[in-house]
């Protein structure tokens, strides 16, 4: 994220590469992790990595512990991910690395906060989201939380708020000329981002899983199926854009049920899915092309790729 911006970012990987340079991979597919810098061998560790510089540097020799000091000499941010306590063993904590650079903003990306009691246990993002409360919200009424394929606590809860409080540290630095040490907990970063379920506990009414506002509680949101077995993506939440989907479909019965909750919502929901059922996806998406009502295909990882609305991108921006 912060190469995108523009950052000169060098990567640290240990003598025998990134595991992440297999990772994924069939299992007839090469894994040499000692492969060139230059081509590594999964599609992951090259979108990750994109617009790094790598070095390969062994921390637990003292040779690759000057090299970092080296590089901290002439770096405006450090952004480590071990467990609390390892670059102390290593003699290259914030302490350590800011009486080199007092300007550093040194960045900690851990799994539950480098000063809780939690600090030294281990975890992935199923692990952060279970805790902070959101897993148990994602899924559908009555049914087990359902896992989702991108890793929210991983990438928003961690590497999207280290790249946003590192560019504040910046500002900050740039301004005082001190550094700072960032402590980013995933755990209590995606937690603090669980905004629907926190305005729910605010009032004393937090609902469960599959029945808050935009998880199946209102109507007018949610996903409808097709008459193929495909989906539509439902977002009508202001008046406005109901009304001009009630217009559309013929169901201005509808337009004060827009916030209906329990059984007149799911007499809603039943209505509006037993007439999107009675046509294909691509009939819909031909139909709400160019009505305003915020409905649209759910579209599979292909067909999102191939969608013109991310073959029209610069390279520069992605897809």
């Amino acid at each position: 994220m912060l190469a995108e911006m523009g950052a000169e970012v060098t990567k640290i990987e240990p003598p025998e590469g990134d595991y992440a340079a297999s990772l994924g991979l069939p299992s007839n597919a090469p894994k040499d992790q000692l492969a060139p810098l230059s081509t590594p061998v999964s599609p992951l560790y090259s979108i990750v990595n994109r617009g790094k510089t790598v070095e390969r540097v062994d921390l637990k020799t003292e040779l690759g512990r000057e090299r970092l000091r080296s590089l901290v000499g002439e770096s405006d941010a450090l952004i480590e991910s071990f467990r609390p306590g390892v670059m102390t063993k290593l003699g290259v904590d914030f302490e350590a690395l800011s009486a080199i650079n007092p300007r550093l903003v040194y960045c900690a990306i851990t799994g539950y906060g480098s000063a809780s009691e939690w600090r030294d246990r281990a975890g992935h993002d199923i692990n952060y989201l279970a805790m902070s409360g959101v897993l148990d919200q994602i899924g559908e009424r009555g049914r087990p939380p359902a896992i989702s394929n991108w890793q929210i606590a991983d990438l928003a809860g961690g590497a999207l708020a280290a790249a946003m409080r590192v560019c504040a540290a910046l500002l900050q630095a740039k301004t005082t000329g001190s550094g700072s040490f960032i402590d980013v907990s995933m755990t209590h970063e995606v937690a603090r981002l669980n905004i629907i379920a926190e305005h729910g506990l605010a009032l004393g009414a937090a609902k469960s899983r599959g029945e808050d506002w935009l998880t199946g509680g209102w109507p007018c949101y949610g996903i409808y199926p097709t008459s193929d077995q495909r989906f539509l993506a439902v977002g009508a939440l202001e008046q406005k854009f109901w009304d001009a989907l009630c217009d559309a479909t013929g169901k201005a019965h509808l337009k004060p049920l827009r916030q209906s909750e329990g059984i007149a919502a799911m007499r809603v929901r039943k209505e509006l899915s037993d007439y999107f059922s009675e046509q294909t996806l691509s009939h819909w998406v031909d139909f709400f092309d160019d009505i305003d009502c915020c409905v649209t295909p759910v579209l599979t990882l292909s067909e999102a790729r191939d969608h013109r609305l991310f073959s029209r991108l610069s390279p520069s921006a992605g897809a």
